[in-house]
């Protein structure tokens, strides 16, 4: 098989937190440098990238060569295209907009074998082609160990159901997105409005009473050390931005 034991997921069952990046880009050159810089996880944006499961393929071997942990975030809830994602070997969706228990078990579903999901095995890389070999029950069991179903919280107005949609059994992460949250709550000029920020240390507050790993987007140094102290474990850098600051760095005044 491919497919590789998950670092993210290991970080974050024991309370260390890992630090990783969402690109809209799959330029695999731009993941390879991040891997080697020593980042634990790489997220391809399928939400906001012009990207395609294919296309994703050469991510996903540098995600493995380098020791990143491949994830994916789908904007549509098609567990159909989930699945093309994993077969590719991505070992993680994280998906936005669920806002009911009924979704959170759609993902789950989509992303896990039976008996926990419904997804189904062919001859795919992520199983290193095996479907029909003995060794596919091992694949199997070890694809549900794996894998990993992250929600996101970017509505205030999931607060009063976010509790019941993320205690149930294979919901690894909740990753906050705190513009999305910002501009749902009519604040265009950003996420540090104190009712923006209220919102998001009552979700963390939340995801800490039923034991969920908590992530969240930081943009420099001094924010990563921010969100560290709140709770949060699951730390996302943002390629582009990344590159744009430090070649504003670069060129200086």
């Amino acid at each position: 098989m491919f497919i590789q034991q998950n670092r993210l997921k290991l970080k974050l069952r024991s309370g260390q937190v890992a630090v990783g990046i969402i690109s809209s880009s799959d330029d695999p050159q731009l993941a390879e440098l991040f891997g080697l810089a020593g980042f634990d996880y790489y997220i391809l944006d399928a939400e906001h990238g012009l990207l395609h499961p294919e296309r994703s393929v050469s991510v996903i071997r540098v995600c493995e060569l380098t020791g990143m942990t491949p994830l994916v975030r789908i904007g549509s809830k098609d567990p159909k295209l989930v699945l093309q994602y994993l077969d590719a070997g991505m070992v993680g969706v994280m998906m936005p907009d669920l806002r009911s228990e009924t979704e959170v078990e759609m993902l789950i579903e989509a992303v896990k074998y039976p008996p926990v999901g419904k997804r189904g095995i062919g001859v795919s890389r992520a199983s290193g082609y095996m479907a029909y070999s003995g060794k596919a029950s091992q694949y199997v069991e070890f694809s549900n160990e794996q894998t990993m179903v992250i929600l996101q919280f970017e509505d205030p107005d999931l607060l009063q159901n976010l509790e019941v949609m993320i205690s149930q059994p294979w919901v690894d992460a909740v990753v906050i997105g705190p513009r999305d949250l910002a501009l749902k709550m009519g604040f265009s000029d950003g996420p540090n409005h104190p009712e923006v920020q209220e919102k998001i240390d009552e979700a963390i507050a939340i995801c800490k009473q039923v034991g969920i790993a908590v992530g969240i987007i930081a943009t420099t140094k001094a924010e990563v050390e921010k969100q560290i102290a709140r709770g949060a474990t699951m730390i996302l850098g943002v390629a582009q931005t990344l590159v744009l600051n430090g070649a504003k760095d670069f060129l200086g005044k």
